[in-house]
């Protein structure tokens, strides 16, 4: 049986304000729970049923949904049915402040990466990472094309929230760490945190999912043509846009204006291009998220395409 009002699982940052507007000026009527850590833990709280919805990051329910399907759980909790961002999303490549033994990106090889949660994107692009700079290599007693692939890095750190990898990394439980490039701008500009790179997806970077058993429900199309509407509003109300997001997040007016330069949402929200997701799996197993002979299945994973 549907419910009654959706629970809303979404990120508390800037790409946040479509669904405020939607919520303010359009009639969303869904209770909106923040997850400051990430697509990981809504992917946990879906198949926990304690969210409905989520609007998360594509490589984070993309491998969620192949990570299960590759154990024989051809379900996964939940599906995708709405595209919320088009453009890619930039990861800034993060150290301590006073790391003079991490300058570069390649002096992160072998290191210990900090992620929110396991399955999490900050941890899936660490792979894509290590993938597009070489390190991911076969283990010794496995060579070869289509093998286990040896870990890249040192130690996987989970810390859940981007305060507590902030902290990591400048105390050396972590040595780098992927964030948001303007989530963590602010924090070189304080001089916390040490910027050494960025890496964009090679997708665009959001997508909205729902609980498997609600994913044809019409509550969820209402909450898409709400979010059409707040994006609309987000698009022909730029000021005050930049005004919610200054006052109400963590962010500078200036970081507002610049991150309004780069980011695309689209007109309609209402599903999921397959090639978006059989590339992202693609990738997903060149980098080892995924197996390469894996059960990952693409067209499952979606319930609505565009």
């Amino acid at each position: 049986m549907a419910p009654s009002r959706l629970r809303v699982g979404f990120v508390p940052e800037h790409f946040s304000t479509p669904i405020h507007f939607a919520q303010k000026h359009y009639g969303l009527d869904a209770e909106l729970i923040p997850f400051p850590s990430g697509t990981g833990h809504m992917i946990t709280a879906l198949r926990a049923g304690e969210i409905d919805v989520g609007i998360g990051l594509t490589e984070g329910w993309v491998a969620g949904l192949g990570k299960a399907h590759e154990a024989g759980d051809k379900d996964g909790g939940f599906r995708l049915v709405g595209t919320y961002v088009e453009t890619p999303l930039c990861w800034a490549i993060s150290t301590g402040a006073d790391r003079p033994d991490i300058r570069t990106v390649d002096s992160l090889q072998g290191g210990k990466i900090g992620v929110s949660r396991i399955g999490s994107g900050s941890y899936v692009m660490g792979y894509v990472l290590a993938d597009e700079r070489g390190w991911l290599v076969p283990t010794a007693a496995d060579a070869g094309a289509g093998k286990e692939l040896a870990p890249p890095y040192s130690d996987t750190v989970v810390l859940n929230t981007f305060e507590n990898l902030r902290r990591a990394v400048n105390s050396g439980e972590a040595d780098f760490f992927m964030w948001e490039h303007f989530t963590s701008k602010r924090y070189y500009d304080k001089g916390e945190i040490l910027k050494v790179g960025e890496i964009y997806t090679p997708w665009s970077s959001w997508k909205i999912v729902a609980s498997t058993h609600l994913a044809q429900e019409e509550l969820v199309e209402d909450l898409l043509e709400r979010l059409n509407q707040g994006i609309k509003h987000f698009n022909e109300n730029n000021e005050e846009a930049v005004k919610y997001i200054s006052t109400e997040l963590d962010y500078s007016e200036e970081d507002a204006r610049e991150w309004l330069k780069t980011v695309r949402f689209p007109e309609r929200t209402q599903g999921v291009d397959p090639k978006v997701v059989n590339q992202t799996v693609d990738t997903l197993r060149t980098a080892g998220v995924l197996r390469l002979s894996g059960g990952a299945d693409p067209s499952a994973m979606i319930a609505k395409q565009r």
